[in-house]
């Protein structure tokens, strides 16, 4: 009877510590990318309770400073701010650079006293702003991208860059009592890593923001393909994967705990696909609309016309109109569980997505919530 007893308890501690283990097992990151643009943001529009980080995109360089890019960015900073209200764990970052703002990045990461005045610009924004940080989305280091400056040495000023910003921000938060953020967006290729320094860039960053979509385009490619697939279809001429990219990170040196996946809120439209396999990995053309956001997918496309196929292999979904020869490449429910899935067995640190425009209802970013559990970024630990 003692024995049992003892036995009890011991299992009754053992759960005990379990329990408290899962309890402080680190929260996942819910990042949103939101770019209004020119728009004002409207009450209501942001679900704070849902997020951890919002990056506001974009800030733009211009003479070697970080300054706003669009004419209501002071009133949508004030918004943002205003939602810590409603979940205080929100942290609000700005995103400075993107696609079509990444042409000065070169220019001004080129020597010490450029990156200097940079800096300076950078810390004044986010005190005048009351901001959290700053995310880089320099596409990309060493690479034109949109036809950007370039320079073989931009892959160790991209890394002085952010040694020299997290030297500041430590300072900056020792005066102030504010951990201050610093992240990046990453493209998911091989060549963003040829052209950077990962084991390095990673010291000094809070969280690598993987940019795993847009492996297939219709504007540059000349067949289908899923555009965000989470594991390669054997189909797949390239093999091209979110856990191929992450594993290809971690093996440059990234912890595992840094990396956000990205998620993309849009789709990609071929046109001029032959009805074989259901339009996957076939030959096709640009659509007249090639992008569209989650909401005109499933609204406009998603059973009118258009019928849904599951690519196992990929745990991705996709669409095919035979009628008009149309294929889809887009995320849904289904397939951001099975990447939040993956998110929690490989211990990174959550999710970023683009963009929070394009899912009005909510699906997706719920989608998110219910795979880890939070029901809300409130119950989840400042990320």
């Amino acid at each position: 009877m003692t024995r049992l007893c003892s036995l009890a308890v011991f299992v009754a501690l053992l759960a005990t510590a379990l329990n408290a283990r899962a309890s402080t097992a680190p929260a996942k990151a819910i990042v949103a990318y939101i770019f209004p643009q020119n728009n004002a943001f409207q009450p209501g529009q942001v679900d704070a309770a849902s997020l951890t980080r919002v990056n506001y995109a974009f800030a733009n360089i211009v003479n070697g400073r970080m300054v706003t890019g669009y004419s209501r960015d002071a009133e949508n900073f004030a918004y943002l701010v205003a939602l810590k209200g409603q979940n205080p764990s929100l942290t609000v970052l700005v995103s400075v650079g993107g696609w079509l703002w990444s042409t000065n990045f070169s220019d001004m990461a080129v020597t010490r006293q450029s990156r200097a005045v940079f800096i300076e610009s950078v810390m004044d924004f986010l005190a005048r702003y009351n901001l959290d940080g700053l995310d880089i989305d320099w596409e990309f280091p060493g690479e034109p991208g949109w036809g950007h400056p370039y320079r073989s040495v931009d892959k160790e000023n991209f890394t002085l860059l952010l040694k020299e910003l997290r030297a500041r921000f430590a300072k900056e938060s020792r005066k102030i009592h504010k951990k201050l953020f610093l992240t990046i967006a990453a493209g998911a290729s091989e060549d963003f890593l040829a052209n950077t320094e990962m084991a390095k860039v990673q010291r000094y960053v809070d969280t690598v923001n993987l940019m795993c979509y847009d492996y297939y385009e219709p504007d540059s490619d000349g067949i289908t393909g899923n555009h965000a697939p989470l594991f390669a279809d054997p189909a797949d001429p390239r093999k091209a994967s979110a856990d191929a990219s992450v594993r290809a990170f971690e093996k440059a040196g990234v912890p595992a705990r840094k990396i956000l996946l990205g998620l993309p809120f849009y789709g990609h439209v071929w046109g001029q696909v032959a009805d074989a396999n259901h339009g996957l990995f076939q030959p096709g053309k640009q659509a007249p609309h090639v992008f569209g956001s989650y909401a005109t997918i499933a609204q406009t496309m998603l059973n009118q016309g258009y019928t849904r196929y599951w690519d196992a292999s990929a745990s991705v979904p996709y669409l095919y109109n035979p009628q008009k020869q149309i294929f889809v490449s887009y995320e849904d429910p289904e397939s951001i569980a099975a990447k939040c899935r993956y998110i929690v067995s490989h211990k990174l640190g959550g999710v970023m997505f683009w963009e929070y425009s394009a899912d009005p209802s909510g699906t997706l970013l719920r989608a998110i919530n219910d795979s880890f559990g939070t029901h809300g970024a409130t119950s989840v630990a400042k990320q």
